[in-house]
């Protein structure tokens, strides 16, 4: 999991800093385009905070989906010549993302302690902050799950791995990464609904920033959902591992 980490850096100026400038250059323009230009409305929560939330859940999701995903073109080499457990290298993967969000939270807390301090945004702690851990590992399953299962199509079909990148762009969009869920029409909020990661985006909002929409039931249709998607992904994965080591 060190290795996976650094290895991501190498070869680059900055290095691990990148890890933190990342989601800060990404905040910029989202404050600018989302906040400014579009004018989305976040409420009483300042933009950067509001923003800052999504861009950080989301890159857990994102990375953790992108990374698993072509597990079988990227490792090849050592599936193909060593024999070990085949969910070593994905949950491997997983660590390592998990990783980096946690250094990228220490981020978002001290953007939050700033605003703190200055009396810009006050929040009062609320017995969700103690749920956010299970919201983190929640949509890191969900990643993981979704990623297992595109590993295996991806090492099948190899065009699917264009269409991986753009998929997971347009699952941006019905996803409240960009928008509070109370901003979608009642016409489509449905199909945000259906996503098993809106109800954990806005937890993970409202438990750090007193802001967010959501319902117990939207929550246990998450969990539910994804528990059901990580239990298939890991059985077919476990399934078709070695018979896909001779496709790739």
């Amino acid at each position: 999991m060190r290795r996976d980490f650094l290895v991501q850096y190498q070869q680059t100026i900055l290095g691990p800093l990148w890890v933190v400038l990342q989601p800060i250059l990404t905040l910029v323009v989202y404050v600018l385009v989302f906040g400014r230009w579009m004018g989305i409305q976040t409420g009483d929560t300042p933009p950067v905070l509001f923003f800052l939330c999504g861009i950080l859940l989301w890159g857990l999701c994102n990375d953790l989906f992108t990374g698993t995903a072509f597990i079988f073109t990227y490792y090849s080499y050592l599936y193909s010549k060593v024999y070990f457990p085949r969910l070593i290298i994905p949950f491997s993967v997983a660590g390592t993302h998990l990783a980096r969000f946690l250094i990228q939270v220490l981020l978002l807390l001290i953007v939050l302690a700033y605003y703190w301090i200055c009396g810009n945004f006050r929040v009062s702690l609320n017995p969700w902050v103690f749920f956010s851990p299970f919201v983190i590992l929640l949509t890191a399953a969900f990643s993981l799950s979704l990623g297992l299962i595109f590993s295996i199509l991806t090492a099948r079909y190899r065009d699917l791995s264009n269409i991986v990148h753009l998929g997971i762009r347009l699952f941006m969009f019905v996803t409240p990464v960009i928008y509070p869920l109370s901003l979608v029409p009642d016409s489509i909020r449905w199909l945000v609904n259906v996503n098993p990661l809106t109800a954990l985006f806005e937890v993970f909002r409202y438990a750090l920033l007193g802001q967010g929409s959501f319902t117990s039931g939207q929550l246990i249709y998450s969990t539910v959902s994804i528990s059901i998607l990580l239990i298939f992904s890991l059985a077919w994965f476990n399934k078709q591992a070695a018979r896909l080591i001779d496709v790739v």
